[in-house]
């Protein structure tokens, strides 16, 4: 069924990359979402209503947000794809994450006027209706439930969309939602035991954690998060596949909505290289990475020196002394400045972000150290750098 639905309203549904594709995407998940939630929303609230049950009524309006949702995602999905302007010049992609957001609130706010009543309910417990076709209406509202969430989550990481992600948390949460509210109709049906109140208030609580996660979920990308491994690993391989690069190092990449990230690299070249040509590999990279990944790279060009043994000899000197320390610290930029009364080693350390100010005091004093005690005329200028990239 999904890939019927992706065929028949995705153009060119293959080239995820491209931002009208993505917007395709989003557009469908969003009306299927509406079309969904609306349908379960009008089914719910008459069965709640004919069986006079707080729990089936809140788990219908909860049905209802989620179609808000989706139509405030619609529109959000919508206000990104405008093209970049003169005051937004790297696009309005991350419009998506403020709809979002306030999907968040709405989603909060349906879960504490339902608690509210709920607790009521508790307090002073109604008498409640019972039919068989109300088991069966709701378990049907499972099974839909149950495939809106496996829907989004395939469209949500073929797009890499975090809203779609978070949309099909929220559906599987609803699959538990409903769930309760059938033992509370089938615990009432079967020994008249009325726990409608308490099914009600753990409904309301479930949708109150759901607007949280995807409050969470949005906020990430909008205060600044770690780079996804898998973009990083793309675009430092796609670097450093060009003849000329010898290495690369200190990649950052800023989100500016889904589709849209502008990141900038180091490129280690060779020292003694022209220059000229250097330039237009560094040129042809920037060009190719923004038509082949859509990522708008800047590269910052460093020449290092790689035939020169002296070079070569204190560097591996340094890798030595820094597997011992913590195999985890990475080196690049090293230089040497070689003279008679002094050795200047000029270098950068790549440490875990986790790793405290003391114990990269004690591992850098260490390293000069014991540098000093191969020469007692090295001086180390050590600049240490910690990795942006997120875990896997």
């Amino acid at each position: 069924m999904t890939e019927f639905l992706v065929r028949r309203f995705v153009e060119d549904y293959n080239q995820t990359k491209r931002a009208k594709v993505r917007t395709a995407y989003g557009i469908l998940a969003s009306g299927v979402g509406i079309c969904c939630n609306l349908f379960l929303f009008l089914m719910k609230l008459f069965l709640g209503l004919f069986l006079n049950s707080i729990s089936v009524i809140s788990d219908a309006v909860n049905n209802l947000s989620d179609a808000a949702s989706s139509i405030i995602s619609f529109i959000g999905v919508k206000m990104a794809e405008r093209p970049a302007d003169k005051d937004h010049p790297f696009g309005h992609g991350r419009m998506e994450y403020v709809a979002a957001f306030i999907v968040s609130f709405l989603v909060i706010e349906v879960g504490w006027t339902f608690m509210k009543t709920s607790f009521g309910k508790i307090q002073n417990p109604e008498e409640l209706g019972f039919h068989m076709a109300s088991l069966v209406i709701l378990t049907l509202s499972i099974g839909v439930k149950l495939w809106l969430a496996l829907f989004n989550k395939k469209l949500g990481r073929r797009i890499g969309s975090k809203v779609m992600e978070a949309t099909a948390a929220d559906s599987l949460g609803d699959v538990l939602v409903t769930s309760a509210t059938v033992v509370s109709v089938a615990l009432y049906g079967a020994f008249g035991i009325n726990i409608d109140g308490f099914i009600g208030m753990g409904v309301s609580v479930a949708v109150i954690l759901a607007g949280i996660g995807i409050a969470k979920d949005t906020l990430k990308p909008l205060i600044g998060e770690a780079i996804d491994p898998t973009l990083y690993r793309r675009i430092k391989e796609f670097v450093e596949g060009y003849r000329g690069i010898l290495g690369t190092h200190d990649l950052l990449v800023h989100s500016y909505g889904p589709s849209t990230n502008m990141a900038s690299i180091h490129a280690e070249v060779d020292a003694h290289g022209s220059m000229e040509e250097i330039h237009e590999i560094i040129d042809r990279i920037e060009r190719e990475a923004k038509e082949q990944l859509g990522v708008l790279l800047v590269i910052h060009m460093d020449p290092v020196e790689y035939e020169d043994p002296v070079c070569s000899a204190r560097r591996q000197e340094v890798l030595e002394i820094l597997d011992e320390l913590d195999g985890r610290i990475t080196l690049h930029d090293f230089r040497v400045v070689d003279g008679r009364k002094q050795v200047r080693l000029f270098f950068d350390i790549l440490v875990p972000y986790e790793m405290d100010e003391g114990r990269i005091g004690e591992i850098t004093e260490e390293l000069k150290s014991r540098l000093k005690d191969y020469d007692s005329r090295t001086e180390c200028v050590i600049t240490v750098d910690k990795s942006y990239v997120g875990e896997e």
